[in-house]
């Protein structure tokens, strides 16, 4: 007999995303693309925060171009948005031309084969089907070799087709003095010129925020809209868009020379009072967070004040060291900030040796997940 599903008592953690402020990220990026379009990108679940409301919030904010990686988000996104134009960045899916036709989905074409299948699903429609061609200009991932850029025009002028777009894509654009970026600019427009009048693509982010002339004709951020830091080294603009909770499940004094978690990696030098919250790697919390006497961990924000996560993240808990709190201790059933507000993605990030992306795509926990529209009240959804 199946297991019935678990139902959300309100009693867990607690995942809070601002809706308000993803549009409003949305529109400074628009601002700053200026003549050019700014597409969202969404993939990953609209980098955890829920792809469904997410692209709504977007398209409410003016967007009408997104980015996915997959025919299944590139899906979920039609279906909340019938009127979005979406590119797949994964590309066409050997013999899948038919669902993108159907669904009206733009697959990011990478390789000879991708283009031959699709051209001759425009053949085969007297159609040319909206596609963007994909250029490798130094990230070795997907994309068209330049070497073959002359092959992907012929293969192109053969049967008349003009692609929707011509992308490539940055690999160090959150470090705008790196000389890769100025190098990958001038390849791509190397390829640019063999394609005349087609538009074209190449900002992220952190080129969104740093770069014009990497703008072109579409900028296509991503962490930037969800609150995440886009440019190493700098003040980070954007508007904080996820609240994470957890709540405090007890609190124990322990004394100087016991340790803490498992392993005991964290042996405490002096008497101290511990908080256990409810929160673990099961929650995509990630283990990496944890805190040693050799390492500092991740952090948690508990009336008023950043305390330290000590010992190793576990399952379902993580331990806090509420010392400095002295008398101001919270009770049992408190909700505790682990992002937010006083504690960012990047904040989370540092001490994991990670990224922002990694903390938001991460969060699939046993929390309730709730929008909100800024100082509109929270709904469940």
């Amino acid at each position: 007999m199946m297991a019935s599903p678990a139902v959300a008592t309100g009693y867990g953690g607690r995942l809070t995303v601002d809706l308000g402020a993803l549009m409003r990220n949305y529109q400074a990026l628009e601002q700053v693309s200026s003549g050019a379009l700014t597409a969202a990108v969404v993939k990953a679940d609209a980098y955890g925060t829920g792809i469904n409301a997410a692209s709504k919030a977007f398209f409410a904010a003016g967007a009408r171009f997104f980015f996915v990686a997959t025919p299944d988000e590139a899906l979920a996104v039609r279906a909340a948005l019938p009127e979005a134009h979406i590119f797949v960045l994964d590309g066409l899916f050997p013999g899948a031309a038919a669902l993108y036709v159907g669904e009206r989905l733009m697959p990011v074409l990478n390789s000879l084969p991708m283009l031959e299948e699709w051209l001759v699903a425009c053949l085969g429609r007297n159609e040319a089907l909206p596609a963007a061609l994909h250029f490798d200009t130094g990230m070795n991932r997907l994309g068209f070799r330049l070497g073959e850029t002359s092959i992907v025009r012929r293969m192109c002028d053969e049967v008349g087709y003009a692609p929707q777009m011509l992308m490539s894509h940055l690999a160090c654009a959150d470090q705008p003095l790196h000389e890769k970026n100025r190098t990958q600019l001038a390849l791509f427009a190397s390829v640019i010129a063999q394609f005349p009048g087609i538009p074209a693509s190449l900002a992220n982010s952190a080129a969104t925020m740093t770069t014009r002339e990497m703008h072109f004709q579409m900028t296509r951020p991503g962490i930037a809209l969800y609150g995440g830091r886009a440019v190493a080294g700098r003040r980070n603009p954007m508007l904080p868009a996820v609240t994470l909770e957890a709540p405090l499940l007890q609190v124990r004094d322990a004394k100087t020379g016991e340790s803490v978690g498992y392993g005991a990696t964290y042996t405490l030098s002096r008497d101290s009072r511990l908080g256990i919250i409810g929160i673990g790697y099961a929650d995509g919390f990630l283990r990496s967070l944890s805190g040693t006497n050799q390492h500092s961990g991740g952090r948690a924000y508990v009336r008023g004040q950043i305390v330290p996560i000590v010992g190793r993240v576990s399952m379902d808990m993580v331990i806090v060291d509420l010392t400095d709190l002295q008398n101001d201790i919270p009770l049992p059933g408190e909700m505790v900030e682990m992002l937010g507000p006083h504690i960012s993605v990047d904040d989370q990030a540092d001490p994991a040796g990670t990224l922002g992306y990694e903390i938001l795509t991460s969060l699939k926990g046993r929390y309730s997940r709730n929008y909100v529209n800024s100082a509109e009240p929270a709904q469940n959804a």
